[in-house]
């Protein structure tokens, strides 16, 4: 078995990228990209611009009365299920564009499994709903949200919807050739379309979770006891980051889609440096 490129940054010791992986080329980022698009949230909340009990239909054409609000979305407990019905198998989200995101926000009163705020089911089609209705709120795309509330003031440049080809960093098949990712740009995009280099992601850790430079954390992170964190993954890409209050975080990505065990390594990794057993 081929050796899985990784690279591991953390709190206690100097970046490494180990089996060809690379600190400065932009790697999918996935499901990372929900506490970003939570953090627009919350910094509109915070000014005003929305609120977070919001209901989904003052921002999009879904139906009155769906019980559905931005807190929801961003909890994952709007009852909505986990993917977009009709994805495909080989690029699932590659046709799932705007207008077919707007064609399911229009019967979107069909689609939970759940009653809002009853139960948590993690949801990729909750946070493309979220990224639309934040967008139709402020008349600003998702990567203008994204770069007003988080990035320019964090002073953070390497997050990218589309980052220049040469630029990134691929899994590669059989015979060394680039693996195609999928595509993500769609309506998909804020719930795990993102691409950063891991230098990027890592100061995105620290400055919201550690530093807190932008506030007190958005509350849409998962979270495990003291433990703030998320991950994510797709097909041939997987990451985890996550910080203790002591100021202890790692983030390790690997090209893999294998987020088990990339959430593995990170965790082992975090105990590691909470007990001092750092090499």
């Amino acid at each position: 078995m081929r050796p899985v490129p990784t690279c591991i940054l953390s709190s206690a010791d100097a970046p490494r990228g180990m089996d060809g992986h690379d600190l400065d080329r932009y790697v999918q980022i996935g499901s990372l990209t929900k506490p970003l698009t939570a953090t627009v949230l919350t910094r509109l909340a915070e000014s005003g611009e929305l609120q977070l009990d919001d209901p989904v239909e003052q921002f999009l054409p879904a139906p009155p009365g769906t019980g559905i609000t931005l807190r929801h979305l961003a909890a994952h407990t709007s009852g909505l299920p986990r993917l977009p019905p009709g994805l495909r198998r080989r690029d699932p989200y590659a046709p799932f564009d705007a207008q077919a995101l707007d064609a399911l926000v229009r019967r979107l009163d069909t689609l939970p499994t759940a009653a809002p705020g009853h139960a948590e089911e993690y949801s990729n089609l909750g946070y493309a709903v979220l990224g639309a209705a934040l967008a139709s709120a402020t008349g600003i795309d998702y990567e203008g949200l994204l770069a007003r509330h988080v990035l320019a003031p964090l002073g953070i440049t390497e997050v990218s919807v589309s980052p220049p080809p040469h630029l990134r960093l691929h899994r590669t098949g059989m015979f060394g050739r680039p693996v195609r990712p999928w595509t993500m740009d769609g309506a998909i995009l804020p719930a795990g379309g993102l691409w950063a280099t891991p230098r990027a992601a890592a100061r995105l850790t620290v400055a919201l979770l550690v530093e807190q430079r932008l506030g007190e954390p958005t509350p849409f992170w998962q979270t495990a006891g003291p433990l703030r964190w998320h991950n994510g993954a797709t097909r041939d890409a997987s990451v985890f980051t996550g910080a203790l209050p002591d100021g202890t975080w790692v983030l390790v990505h690997r090209l893999s889609g294998d987020a088990e065990k990339t959430d593995e390594i990170g965790i082992e990794r975090l105990r590691n440096i909470a007990e001092g057993k750092v090499s």
